[in-house]
């Protein structure tokens, strides 16, 4: 069995005084692709909050390597080697494409490692050396994007939690994505992302997990996952108890 890089242990989270995670628990399997769908509300985007430390959970606890990420700062789980990349893209639009990547390894202060990580990054993503000195507003959403997986590495992270990172891109596009997303984790990257686009992100997924409500209703490999017979109902706006009781 692969060792486990992140664990779960009776989440509770939310926004002012609710909770939207209610009792989670789930591990992120080291060196592999994970994958979260579920419907709408399902807490899907909060739960990947809590691992870099923007909401912080209620109750329970997250172990990254060791470590209780719950009340850590988003810039000590930085640290420690946990980078995400936004749903909403967030490239400076006014700067380089150079100096948005450059940006990512705002924590580390030896020029000549950050010259290294560059000609790592330029050689992984071909748009970063070929409209280095262009501005970012000037790419299409799905370069954008491209250009914030470069980013997220400049950091050397461990694990690379991803928020519906096909959000808005064209179908050839989301075929690159998709595929840099694969060259990450051959690259030694673990994977957390969470995708609107279930059926080729669970294909490509080592491991699976649906939320429903907040809480884990279906685990299994990606395929296991993407085959079950109930996850169809989530996707339909019903739930897995009517679907277990369906004639």
């Amino acid at each position: 069995m692969p060792e486990t890089l992140v664990s779960f242990s009776g989440v509770f989270a939310g926004y002012g005084g609710g909770d939207v995670l209610k009792g989670v628990d789930f591990e992120v399997h080291q060196g592999g692709v994970t994958c979260i769908v579920g419907p709408n509300g399902s807490g899907k985007s909060t739960l990947l909050k809590t691992v870099s430390g923007l909401v912080r959970p209620r109750l329970g606890e997250i172990h990254f390597k060791g470590h209780n990420l719950v009340g850590m700062s988003p810039r000590d789980i930085l640290k420690l080697g946990v980078v995400q990349v936004p749903q909403n893209h967030s490239l400076f639009r006014e700067m380089t494409v150079e100096q948005n990547v450059e940006l990512g390894a705002f924590l580390v202060r030896d020029k000549r490692v950050i010259a290294e990580r560059l000609a790592t990054v330029r050689e992984m993503f071909p748009i970063v050396a070929e409209r280095a000195q262009d501005k970012a507003g000037s790419l299409s959403g799905g370069q954008q994007r491209l250009v914030e997986f470069a980013r997220c590495l400049m950091l050397e992270p461990e694990l690379v939690v991803l928020d519906e990172p096909s959000m808005g891109l064209d179908p050839k596009t989301l075929k690159v994505m998709f595929a840099t997303i694969r060259m990450m984790n051959e690259a030694g990257r673990t994977v957390l992302l969470v995708e609107q686009n279930a059926r080729q992100a669970l294909k490509m997924s080592h491991h699976g997990i649906v939320l429903e409500n907040g809480r884990v209703r279906l685990t299994g490999t990606g395929v296991e996952v993407l085959h079950n017979p109930e996850i169809g109902a989530l996707y339909l706006g019903g739930s897995l108890e009517e679907a277990k009781h369906a004639p």
